[in-house]
């Protein structure tokens, strides 16, 4: 006697999805901060029928996307070798990293995972089109990132050059920092003749 068919199949398990975004200190003021990354994120999640969940917001909020080592994507580097996130969602390739390499290993990692990696800005599939595409948007973004820095280092080499200095520290022993009000425009140090005898004699 053969059995029953089954009146109804059981309901197939719902995927898991997540959400990453990045946003580096220096760029607070672009357009893309962290609430508009977020935003355009669950809304493309939910035209997908997914409901992501808080727990599966990872955010690095002032964190450089030229390295690894950021709190929310080592947690979910985590979750995913583990299996525990179906599709993931991001705005752009350089969110998840600036560096191309750093951007191929991430993927080729989600992708060993069986974890769908979907970019807002530009579907990334196996073809050549969209490899070469992932390379140059990762070549563009390193290229930017160098151009910044060489512009922040001439910045902050004229400044220096002409004795203004920097305010992110304090002055160093045997000094005392003039802000730019006091100091007629120009931030500067100054000696600190109480704290330089110490210096002298330590010197001498």
């Amino acid at each position: 006697m053969t059995a029953p068919f089954p009146r109804s199949l059981p309901p197939a398990a719902r995927q898991q999805a997540a959400i990453y975004a990045r946003v580096s200190s220096d760029q607070q003021a672009e357009r893309h901060t962290i609430d508009s990354q977020l935003s355009e994120l669950n809304a493309r999640a939910r035209q997908d029928n997914h409901v992501v969940d808080d727990q599966y917001l990872f955010v690095d909020n002032g964190y450089s996307g030229a390295t690894l080592i950021r709190p929310a994507l080592e947690r979910l580097r985590d979750l995913i070798a583990l299996s525990g996130i179906d599709v993931l969602y991001i705005l752009a390739p350089d969110r998840l990293a600036r560096s191309y390499a750093h951007q191929v290993l991430l993927i080729e990692e989600f992708t060993r995972a069986r974890t769908q990696v979907v970019f807002l800005n530009r579907p990334i599939t196996d073809t050549p089109e969209d490899t070469l595409l992932l390379q140059m948007q990762g070549m563009f973004a390193e290229y930017e990132r160098t151009k910044l820095l060489e512009r922040s280092r001439r910045g902050k080499r004229h400044r220096a050059q002409a004795g203004a200095v920097s305010t992110l520290s304090g002055a160093p022993y045997g000094y005392h920092y003039v802000s730019r009000d006091a100091g007629e425009g120009v931030a500067r140090y100054e000696v600190d003749e109480d704290k330089a005898k110490v210096v002298r004699q330590i010197f001498e």
